[in-house]
């Protein structure tokens, strides 16, 4: 029997050797803005750090008091020595400044996108929601409204916000438009039944991904979440430290730099395919 040749059925052609090797600068170019980079010592820093290793202008989002609260308290220089961290590994020509904004203001999402695309030269092709509450939560007996509300406001709405803020900004043109969102593992094992608030707030952003990233679609913008799992950033001491460790295969706690591989992959062209999934990087944790 004679073979006739299809044209529909034929595969995509394979990409060329060029298209195959690694750009050293993946992101030369491309702007971004890291929200929670005000230490050092942070999954923000991490991640700006790398972003900016990758050929990215950066804007670094800083909320000093906030840190200033906690038991680890704010980095002893200053969002300055933060941004001067960044600006150690940028490439040249690329921009690394950073600003303020209490992001419980509901108008503060909004001017925090249009600050950073002002410095950035009118745009913001990627946008990493790494700021979270911390703090200010119990268990169901301990929470009351108050943690509830505050919780929602900071880890869940002021992202959803910071997302609409950055999609106004946005045309279908811009190419390597990304959305990367934080959670915490509050799906995995038993769940965080010490911070019912908190879980409640990062589990709607896990809820919210897929929805997002229908949404963005049109506009050529990937979103996805990722759990970095229990990462060593100086909030955790003592027996709760060594607990942890004990539950990792190696025996170590994941550095800020774990996660930050994958969000910086995340926002290159390599992963233009991955859109609306909650990816779990936690080194093997078993909960």
């Amino acid at each position: 029997m004679a073979m006739t040749h299809d044209p529909e059925s034929s595969p995509p052609p394979s990409p060329s050797a060029d298209a195959l090797r690694r750009a050293p600068y993946p992101l030369r170019g491309r702007t971004a803005l890291v929200t929670g980079a005000s230490r050092r010592g942070g999954i923000g820093y991490a991640v700006a750090r790398r972003l900016a290793a990758y050929g990215a202008s950066m804007y670094l989002h800083h909320h000093v008091p906030h840190d200033a609260r906690q038991p680890w308290g704010a980095d002893p220089g200053g969002p300055e020595a933060v941004a001067a961290g960044v600006w150690e590994v940028a490439v040249p020509g690329a921009i690394v400044t950073h600003g303020p904004a209490d992001l419980a203001d509901p108008e503060a999402p909004a001017r925090l996108v249009g600050a950073a695309a002002d410095a950035l030269g009118g745009r913001v092709d990627i946008l990493v929601a790494n700021h979270a509450l911390s703090g200010g939560d119990g268990t169901l007996d301990t929470i009351d409204a108050a943690m509830l509300d505050a919780h929602w406001a900071i880890d869940t709405r002021s992202v959803i916000l910071l997302a609409q803020a950055y999609a106004r900004h946005r045309t279908p043109e811009q190419p390597g438009g990304r959305i990367v969102m934080m959670t915490s593992g509050q799906d995995q094992g038993g769940g965080m039944p010490g911070e019912v608030a908190y879980g409640l707030a990062k589990g709607a952003l896990a809820s919210a991904t897929r929805t997002l990233a229908t949404t963005f679609a049109p506009l050529g913008v990937t979103v996805n979440t990722v759990n970095p799992g229990p990462v060593d950033t100086g909030y955790a001491v003592g027996e709760l430290r060594e607990w942890v460790a004990r539950r990792f295969p190696g025996g170590a706690w994941g550095a800020p730099d774990d996660p930050a591989r994958l969000i910086a992959w995340l926002a290159t062209d390599e992963a233009a395919w991955i859109t609306g999934e909650v990816i779990n990087s936690a080194g093997g944790f078993q909960h």
